[in-house]
């Protein structure tokens, strides 16, 4: 399963790409409006999902570091053990682990990672996220398609 690395590394690429021009963009022409529901905004996230831990005192980022490069090594021993067959279960590990080097990327250069994508409804903002969270969130998702479709086929 080694082959579909090259799937983390496109996430990975993307992510960094993408947080680069909508930074230098977003920095030089502040918020863009795309929609009635869609902005695109800069913002420098030093907690984790949902902006959890922002407030802390910056102890927090260490440890969403090595969090993440301990969930990066545990999914490369995951898909170390998988079979052709898990083909859904792999591609969902790639797409968590590209998303998760791209954040991860982004606290060592940084302190904080860059998030620049504000999906609203009316008054109310989902917090900003970028490509590493869509490609994470996307991944939990097949992880749990695949779950649920393993456990049927053990049913008898």
């Amino acid at each position: 399963m080694w082959r579909l690395l090259w799937i983390a590394g496109v996430v990975f690429v993307s992510d960094q790409l993408t947080k680069y021009f909508a930074s230098d963009y977003l920095v030089r022409h502040g918020e863009v409006n795309l929609g009635p529901f869609l902005n695109l905004v800069l913002v420098h996230n030093t907690g984790a999902a949902f902006g959890f831990l922002s407030s802390a005192s910056g102890w927090q980022n260490g440890l969403f570091m090595f969090v993440a490069l301990v969930a990066c090594a545990f999914l490369l021993w995951m898909l170390s053990r998988l079979n052709r067959q898990e083909m859904l279960l792999a591609v969902a590990l790639m797409l968590i682990l590209g998303g998760a080097l791209g954040n991860l990327l982004d606290r060592v250069i940084f302190g904080y990672v860059i998030d620049f994508i504000d999906v609203h409804y009316h008054h109310w903002h989902w917090p900003a996220f970028n490509v590493a969270d869509s490609a994470i969130t996307v991944g939990a998702i097949l992880l749990i398609l695949d779950t649920v479709w393993l456990a049927r086929g053990r049913r008898p």
